[in-house]
């Protein structure tokens, strides 16, 4: 099973890290057809061929996505769009 992993420190204010992190799951959401579920400062992305988890803590955000065999051709193409996501809207 495919996957990656991203993790980004953040020094700004507890509630916008959430604020951009239910931003980043929305676009998942919209983009990628998963679903998510918040729990705490966390959020399981679920989908087809999509299994993913997303926390806050300690100044960092961290990103893990498990992707089936369909869904790893488009590996590179949902992690550069995370990426992208947390650069511009976490500092």
């Amino acid at each position: 099973m495919a996957g990656f992993r991203i993790t980004k420190p953040y020094t700004m204010p507890r509630d916008e890290v959430r604020e951009a992190a239910q931003g980043l799951a929305a676009s998942l959401e919209r983009e990628h057809g998963v679903r998510s579920r918040w729990e705490g400062d966390s959020v399981t992305i679920r989908g087809a061929g999509v299994d993913g988890r997303m926390s806050f803590h300690d100044g960092l955000i961290d990103v893990s996505v498990r992707l089936g065999l369909l869904a790893s051709m488009f590996e590179s193409v949902i992690r550069d769009e995370v990426q992208t996501y947390l650069d511009e809207h976490v500092t």
